[in-house]
Formats: structure tokens, sequence, C-alpha cells
């Protein structure tokens, strides 16, 4: 909870909730707490116990938006960062305390610095999350050594345990008064009374067992990061510092053997604001100098340009995916050279104009011409390449197509002035232009997909006009089908 900045206020402060029709305290000061109050408490009867009492609604989306934001500043002590909410965090420090000088250190400095943001903050450290979670509430700052979470929790109170309110009666009325008294209780008695839930938690309170933690952000396959004494602000001094990383990254993926498909740069800043920029990569790819070229160009399309602030003391550089990289016979023609500098360009067309934006097509299982090719975004390498001389049909034996290379988005329909049995108007017109019809080819019968309760079978015309102009119709339906048959243009061709 945020603390109100200026002289508090006389009333204690609590905040209330809404569950169901009724209001309960959702938090509370320390002074609230004091005098009798906590949470989950009817609102109701607080304000009973304490007059004045001052209460402001709750705004839970604001509070998770701090979370979340509380989170991301955390990533730049471990990436393993998980929410625990309303208004808590884990963070799995296993093999990054000594970084920061120890687990005291560390768990000083992380107080610290959220403290010096305007925030209350209490923490602990243990083996299993759920010890932690405890000791940060009713014992913070405790450090406890491997395996001695059992001794850490033992003197706590019941409420530590949160098991609900119908366990915590249960437990008073037994005269359980500590966790270390209800951990000497059978297990099978606990279970018969409290249920397998509250027996599975207490085991993970008291180190016999771990539950999983679920990272908010997916762990990078490779990182490497800097830390600066003094925050940095200068174009110069950040560039030096991504090429410099960029450099780290690449020598390990030279040594794995392996390229990076997706790369994130995350920029924190002393103020606790981080801004996280990602680019994508067509091929795996490990030179410091691409990297850091598509890295500029992002940053250089972002519609809110990257402001330091007062400074970044912390920038990591992340192989969010990373892949091995395949030999392959290098040769000098000059078409290899083209298609590496055409993913090159598709690559930096991303990056400044997103994947999304730049699209290659690729084949699809259809014959029915404007489902025959779908647009992928061009960095996507799991569909093969499109070539039009492995379309079916596409091709006639003299090597010309049959098939147009432009097609309309939707076939627009002509007007068919003179028409012939069984063929194609001798004259039609279309967008206001009529146009005389000099040779013809066809038809080509395409069916429509009849488990898709498409429509009727078509009839295809390559028609050529007077002027040399040469267009693809098709009649919607087979002619003794239809009394007056309805004619569309689908494509032109080159």
């Amino acid at each position: 909870m945020r603390r109100a900045k200026g002289a508090p206020s006389e009333a204690p402060l609590v905040v209330s909730g809404k569950s169901g029709n009724a209001l309960h305290v959702h938090a509370l000061e320390a002074r609230a707490e004091r005098l009798g109050l906590h949470q989950g408490q009817p609102l109701a009867n607080a304000r009973a116990m304490v007059r004045p009492l001052r209460v402001v609604p709750a705004d839970e989306k604001a509070d998770a938006a701090l979370l979340e934001n509380i989170a991301d500043w955390c990533d730049r002590f471990t990436p393993l960062v998980t929410l625990d909410p309303p208004y808590g965090l884990y963070l799995d420090i296993t093999g990054a305390a000594h970084l920061f000088g120890g687990e005291a250190a560390m768990l000083s400095l992380v107080t610290q610095k959220i403290g010096e943001q305007g925030l209350a903050v209490r923490g602990a450290i243990a083996g299993t999350s759920l010890a932690a979670h405890a000791l940060a509430r009713y014992a913070p700052r405790t450090i406890t050594p491997p395996g001695g979470e059992a001794a850490a929790i033992a003197p706590l109170p019941i409420a530590a345990l949160e098991c609900g309110d119908k366990a915590l009666r249960a437990l008073r009325h037994a005269g359980l008064k500590t966790i270390g008294v209800v951990a000497a209780r059978l297990h099978s008695e606990l279970t018969e009374r409290l249920g397998t839930n509250f027996v599975a938690n207490l085991k993970v309170m008291l180190g016999a067992e771990e539950k999983p933690l679920t990272p908010r952000r997916p762990l990078p396959d490779l990182m490497a990061e800097q830390r600066f004494a003094e925050p940095i602000v200068t174009e110069d001094l950040i560039a030096a510092s991504l090429l410099s990383l960029a450099q780290s990254l690449g020598g390990i993926l030279e040594r794995q053997g392996r390229g990076v498909r997706l790369l994130e740069a995350a920029f924190f800043r002393a103020d606790g604001k981080v801004t996280r920029i990602a680019v994508k990569m067509g091929a795996p790819l490990r030179d410091p100098r691409v990297m850091l070229r598509l890295l500029r160009q992002r940053l250089d399309a972002l519609a809110d340009p990257l402001d330091p602030g007062f400074g970044f003391d912390v920038i990591r550089l992340e192989a969010l995916l990373a892949q091995d990289i395949q030999p392959a016979t290098s040769s000098f023609d000059s078409d290899e050279n083209a298609r590496a500098q055409i993913a090159f360009l598709v690559d930096r067309l991303s990056a400044r104009f997103g994947e999304h934006r730049i699209q290659r097509f690729v084949p699809q299982d259809s014959h029915i011409p404007e489902a025959a090719g779908v647009a992928i975004p061009a960095q996507d390498r799991d569909f093969g390449e499109w070539s039009l001389k492995r379309q079916p049909g596409f091709m006639n034996g003299s090597g010309a197509p049959r098939r147009p290379l432009r097609l309309l988005e939707k076939p627009e329909e002509v007007q068919a002035i003179a028409s012939v049995p069984d063929g194609p108007p001798r004259q039609f017109r279309w967008r206001r232009a009529q146009f005389d019809v000099a040779r013809a080819e066809g038809p080509e019968r395409i069916a429509m997909e009849w488990w898709k309760n498409a429509g009727l079978t078509r009839d295809y015309f390559r028609v050529e006009t007077q002027d040399g102009q040469r267009f693809w119709l098709y009649r919607d339906g087979l002619y003794h089908q239809i009394g007056a048959p309805r004619w569309y243009l689908q494509g032109v061709f080159a």
C-alpha cells in the first residue's frame, strides 16, 4: 500500500473492498492494525470498533498495475519473478544473491530501493515460497539457513497459515496457537479435519515439499547484462553498452553453435521504469553488429522515443529464442548473396514497421483460386517457400501462365453484352469500360468445396481483348443449369 505524502491524518486509514454485497477491509495501515482491525474484517464492524475511521474505496485495477510495474523493476535482480496477488511478489534468487553481496545485502537492497519509491515493503528469504511469504508478513527481514524453514516459522501465529476463517476457528477451538504446535500434530489427523490442501501447504511452509512457481515472463535462453555505478543517459553510451552486450551474447551463441531468433533489450531506469524492445529475425543470427543495427532500427521506429529520464542503471540483452544453426555449404553464386540481402532487408523492415506488416505468400491445400495462397509474416520459416511452378494448373505446356499473377481481393461482377452458348462473352463491361474479346481459352472448371456449402461450380476463361489486355473471367454455375449466367472478373494477367 502506498503511503500518503505529507502529514498523516488523525483518523486511521483503511481501504474498503466489496465481496458480494458486503464491504470488508481490503487493506489497512499500521495504526489501524494496532487498534485491533484486521484485513478481511467487515467494514461495519471496523467502523463500530474505531471512530473516527477514514475509509477510501479500493482500486484493484490500479493496484494490479502497480504490482506489475514493481515486478518489472524487480527483474533487475532475477528473471524469476512471480506475482503473489494482491500485493506480494516472489523472487527466486537461487544463484543470484552473490551478485549483490550475499542474501542479507540483497534483501536490504531490494527493500530499500522499493521503499525509496514511496512504498511500504517487507521481505524475507526462505527455501520455499510459502515459508518466505509467512516470514515476510510476521517476521520480516528473516533469512533462514538451508533446511531451517521449520524452525523459523514454528513460533509464528496460526494466522500466518492463511488457511481461511473456518480452518482458523477450528485450530483456535483445538487450542493450537502457533505453527510449530500445529506441525507437531499427526498429518493424518489434520487431513481428516482440515483437508489435504491444508496439509500440503503446511508441508511447503515447513520445507518438506515445494510448490513450483510460474514466472510471469518466459525465461530467456541466454542473457547478458551490464550494471552501471552511475546511471547513463547519453545515446552514445547506450549504443556502446548494447554493442558490448551483443558481442558477449554473440560469443556465447557461437560457442554453442546457435543463433538468436527473438532478441529483447531491457532498459531499467533509475526511477523504476522499465522499457523493453524486442526484434525478431527470420533466421538464427549471432552477428553483434547486425543485432545492434536491428535494435537501433526498432528504437528509431518507436512512437514514444526511449526516454532515459535520470538514466539507466541496468541494461540487459536477452535471447528469448535461440536455435541451432545448421551447417550449410556456402557458394559464391549471386542467388545466394541476393537471398541473404533480402532476408536482412526483411528483418530491417520488420523491425521498423512490425513483423505483421511485412508478409509473404505461402500455398494452401485448396484448389479455390482465392484460397490457394495466404499471407504470413515474411520472417516465419515454418512454411515452405512459394513456388508458382509447383501450383497445379498454373503453367501450361508452353510455359505461359494459366493463372494470373494478380487476383482481385474479391471477384467483381461484369456485365456480359454479347454471349455465346457455353463460352465467354464477346463483349463485357467492367468498371464503366467496355471490352471487346478477340481471343478466349477455356473453360477450366473448378468446383467449390461442397462440404463448406460454397457456391456453384465455376467455368474459368482466359480472354484477350482487341487492345491486348488479358483477363480471367468465370461463369458462376453451369450453363445448362442457369438461365442468364452471371460473369465475374477475378484476375488480370501481366
